[in-house]
């Protein structure tokens, strides 16, 4: 594990098909692709694209039909429920569109859950690593504060704290913006920005959103469950989204 001259994520002739009413439906159709460590993607396309299919399964949160996952050098498609939810806990953080908190809990504890299931801490270990996270995030005076008290962007904030206290190589977002306004977005994906930089965070954004789009270095559009671009000219990226738009 932990091999930086291999890709931290190599998928390769992946697909993922569906039954619905004895119809086959390819949510993703032999779809091969690499991550390094450190980049910063979008995932975009129109509505039933499968960029929410894909993010599932680098998430993985689902298991494709066929092809291969490696993620930093283990095989992910062979693995059982159990043994993918270890791996995900490990190395992969969440962040959703709809925040996800639990309404009852401040901040503070919101952060502190996920590390119940890790490695043992003590109370005083988990409360202070929770601590720092929401520092890390702008929230150092939010601490006692329930979701209900606090703004769209903070409760984000907060589930972005919330997605790194185990560490994880990489911080997924799916649609993280799209219940916030554009001057909040705009904070959002800044904080997004710099997690990728400063700590060298792999970070793959789901998003339908050209704005959000534009701030990852590398945009992989997606049509019909296949990658129509992978490009790091994000004028290329947004002819690449309208072109599939207009044939929808």
């Amino acid at each position: 594990m932990n091999n930086p001259n291999k890709p931290l994520i190599q998928i390769t002739n992946v697909s993922k098909i569906y039954k619905l009413d004895e119809v086959e439906v390819r949510a993703l159709d032999d779809i091969s692709l690499s991550m390094d460590r450190g980049e910063y993607s979008a995932l975009i396309g129109p509505s039933g694209s499968g960029k929410s299919t894909l993010m599932n399964t680098l998430g993985c949160l689902d298991r494709p039909t066929n092809g291969s996952y490696l993620l930093d050098g283990v095989e992910v498609v062979s693995m059982n429920r159990d043994d993918r939810a270890r791996i995900r806990n490990r190395q992969i953080g969440f962040v959703f569109q709809n925040f996800n908190l639990l309404a009852r809990t401040s901040a503070l504890e919101n952060v502190e859950l996920p590390l119940l299931y890790g490695p043992v801490m003590s109370a005083r270990q988990r409360r202070d690593r929770a601590k720092e996270l929401l520092s890390l995030v702008g929230l150092s005076d939010r601490l006692d504060h329930h979701p209900g008290q606090l703004s769209g962007g903070q409760q984000q904030r907060v589930a972005i704290a919330r997605a790194l206290s185990a560490e994880p190589s990489i911080l997924m977002g799916d649609e993280p913006t799209g219940n916030l306004d554009s001057r909040t977005s705009r904070e959002v994906i800044e904080l997004f920005r710099k997690l990728n930089e400063q700590r060298n965070l792999t970070v793959i954004l789901v998003t339908h959103d050209l704005a959000v789009a534009r701030h990852a270095r590398r945009n992989i559009v997606l049509r019909d469950g296949k990658i129509i671009a992978d490009t790091t000219d994000h004028d290329s990226a947004a002819l690449a989204l309208k072109q599939s738009q207009e044939l929808v």
